[in-house]
């Protein structure tokens, strides 16, 4: 199968995924889910496939969606209707994109996180649904969006770093470090970026040698528990409000600054810590 947004290959019983946009920091664009989840069903059928890792080409992991197509783009495009607007054409729009990304999460085979320079917004939507996650140190991830125009629709974070860590991130949308990130448990690891490779490569051979229905088992059984409690339904609330966060009058006013200011300087507004849009509510 050939891809256009990723790169597939596999080497002594390990599948790697490489997000390959790199021009554009790996930004999610309407293929990409789609072509993530084909790429681990071909792991999930390959018999010499014992684990998983996935990783960004480039600068960083992934910069989350491509803003410049969907918040900078005049006219109505996906993710953003004009009003008044449906929210199950969104619903249905980011539904998929999450079943997607949870192909990570559904694999029988384990599947390692490689994360250097960012794992921002939709990005980490994408990493978190990996099952064991290695950062460099100086590797930020984080989901800025949620101060305005989103919401984590994989809602992993709460799945992995408890109640209280996981509304500072979202109450917040900051950006964190490696090492910041292993001290909250939301990774396993967080090593200097000179031994980013090397460290994956030794938790790689540690688990490929182990059988492959051994992993599924002891995967299927740790996943089930999260499942028990919920986690698909608290995505169903996460994807609905992820449309309706694009359509408030603060998400309007977002697409309405990227377009007049670009989506850079957008988001750096959005991430100021100033009042977000406070007169949004009254001219919108």
């Amino acid at each position: 199968m050939s891809f256009e947004t990723i790169l597939y290959d596999v080497d002594q019983r390990v599948a790697t995924i490489t997000l390959n946009r790199p021009a554009v920091l790996n930004a999610i664009n309407g293929k990409m889910p789609t072509e993530l989840r084909q790429a681990v069903e071909m792991a999930d059928a390959d018999a010499s496939v014992h684990v998983i890792v996935l990783q960004g080409a480039g600068k960083g992991f992934c910069g989350g969606y491509d803003l410049a197509e969907y918040a900078e783009a005049e006219g109505e495009v996906a993710g953003s209707q004009d009003m008044p607007w449906d929210p199950t054409l969104d619903y249905a729009m980011m539904a998929r994109n999450t079943h997607d990304f949870m192909s990570l999460w559904r694999s029988p085979k384990p599947v390692i996180g490689k994360i250097h320079g960012a794992a921002v917004a939709g990005g980490s939507d994408i990493a978190l649904c990996c099952d064991l996650i290695i950062m460099a140190d100086e590797a930020r991830i984080g989901y800025p969006p949620a101060r305005v125009w989103g919401m984590p629709t994989t809602m992993m974070w709460v799945v992995r770093v408890g109640i209280e860590n996981a509304k500072r991130m979202l109450f917040t949308g900051d950006l964190i470090t490696g090492p910041e990130a292993a001290a909250m448990g939301l990774i396993l690891k967080s090593v200097p970026a000179a031994q980013l490779d090397a460290e994956v490569q030794a938790l790689c051979d540690r688990i490929k040698g182990v059988p492959r229905n051994q992993l599924m088992m002891s995967k299927m059984s740790i996943n089930q528990a999260y499942e028990a409690m919920g986690l698909h339904n608290t995505q169903r609330f996460a994807n609905l409000f992820d449309g309706i966060a694009r359509h408030s009058p603060e998400g309007l006013w977002f697409r309405q600054r990227a377009q007049a200011v670009g989506f850079k300087q957008a988001v750096k507004e959005r991430d100021s810590g100033d009042p977000i849009a406070p007169e949004a509510s009254k001219t919108l």
